[in-house]
């Protein structure tokens, strides 16, 4: 197969593709529509996709022989309004595809479909991974881990996109890409009472700001600053009248860490915190503590097979460094079964200020054929080593 001219015969569908799931987009764990139509396309090249138990994903395997290598897209979008002035905004009010996820699914869909061309000189398995809700807590990444699709599966690997690195650009590091993420929920109660008589009552406001003040100030001495282990508040709330002390409050925030050994001694170090801190005001405080994704750690042997790809695919010039971001991603479950690595895909073209999650979020839909001819590389490569 010449893969730049399968890439180029096909690159005007493939972005109709993309297009009509910019316009459909479906929300965490209601990928169904966006599901079966990537399964509808997969069957009609004669491949048969298995659906997930919800039915709002699927897996495909392409090939056979002792060796399986995995490429994983995720279907979901954000509930955020698409503010674009584009032919392909998006038709369902409050959600958009400001994450790039319509372009992950349909580069992993193009490499499968460049890869089942190959026919038998393919050598050796490929499953393609199309999870629901990595936008979503607890993770689709976690529904297809329980499903059984990671069995069997020796190597894995996934493109993600980045505004911030241009077009024609891959960004790539070997260890730790993205950090940890996780949620926290501080629920303060006390007896209230009138804001003339705080000395009578518990402050609970006070207690609150207490909370949301010295926790985050008091976490950043408790590890190694290398680990950047950061708590930020973004909701606080609690009371109905100015001259009324509250009964309860809350305050929830999220968990950022670079390190898996500070992630991991997190959630026990925040609850000791917040009852220290909340102990002399004399509230009562419950810390609820929800489990996001640990950092993806790109393991070096994968990390060098994208490495060789995009070497391959794009020449020496578009591999280029990246920097460990504070941003999560489920991909690093997968992490926990099998070697594998996650490139940024580059989207931007010079003189945008793009970012991920905003309504304004769009791609340079050069990099779909660019990442399918990258990802195609990557699997031959890894079956290939696999295979000496």
């Amino acid at each position: 197969m010449n893969l730049d001219a399968w890439v180029a015969a096909h690159e005007d569908e493939l972005i109709r593709f993309r297009r009509h799931v910019h316009a459909h987009p479906d929300l965490s764990n209601t990928e169904q529509p966006t599901a079966a139509l990537v399964a509808e396309r997969l069957a009609e090249a004669g491949l048969h996709p298995v659906m997930l138990p919800k039915g709002n994903g699927l897996s495909c395997d392409i090939g056979s022989g002792e060796h399986m290598v995995a490429l994983r897209a995720d279907l979901d979008a954000l509930p955020l309004p698409d503010v674009k002035d584009v032919p392909y905004r998006s038709t369902v009010e409050g959600v958009c595809h400001a994450c790039g996820h319509d372009v992950h699914t349909t580069v992993v869909l193009g490499a499968g479909l460049a890869l089942a061309s190959l026919g038998d000189a393919l050598p050796g398995r490929v499953r393609l991974l199309f999870q629901p809700a990595e936008e979503a807590l607890p993770s689709g990444s976690l529904d297809v881990i329980n499903a059984g699709r990671m069995a069997g599966v020796e190597e894995i690997f996934a493109l993600h996109c980045d505004p911030r690195t241009l077009t024609g650009q891959v960004g790539l590091r070997t260890g730790a890409i993205t950090a940890a993420a996780d949620f926290v929920k501080v629920d303060l109660s006390g007896p209230g009472g009138h804001t003339a008589r705080p000395h009578l009552t518990v402050d609970l406001v006070t207690a609150l700001a207490r909370v949301v003040t010295d926790v985050p100030a008091l976490l950043a001495r408790r590890v190694d600053v290398r680990s950047a282990l950061s708590l930020v508040f973004g909701a606080v709330h609690s009371g109905v009248a100015p001259n009324a002390i509250p009964q309860s409050g809350t305050v929830s925030g999220s968990v950022r860490c670079l390190d898996h050994a500070a992630w991991e001694l997190a959630p026990k170090l925040i609850e000791q915190l917040v009852h220290q801190v909340v102990a002399p005001t004399g509230a009562v405080a419950h810390v609820e503590y929800n489990r996001g994704m640990p950092p993806v750690v790109n393991h070096a042997h994968s990390a060098g097979v994208l490495s060789e790809a995009t070497l391959e695919t794009l020449g020496p010039e578009a591999l280029v460094d990246t920097q460990q971001s504070m941003g999560g991603e489920d991909f690093s479950w997968y992490l926990e079964h099998s070697w594998g690595a996650m490139a940024r895909l580059g989207v931007g073209r010079p003189g945008e200020a793009l970012d991920l999650h905003q309504g304004s979020f769009d791609v340079d839909e050069k990099a779909i054929g660019i990442g399918v001819r990258l990802l195609v590389n990557t699997a031959l490569i890894a079956l290939r080593e696999r295979a000496l």
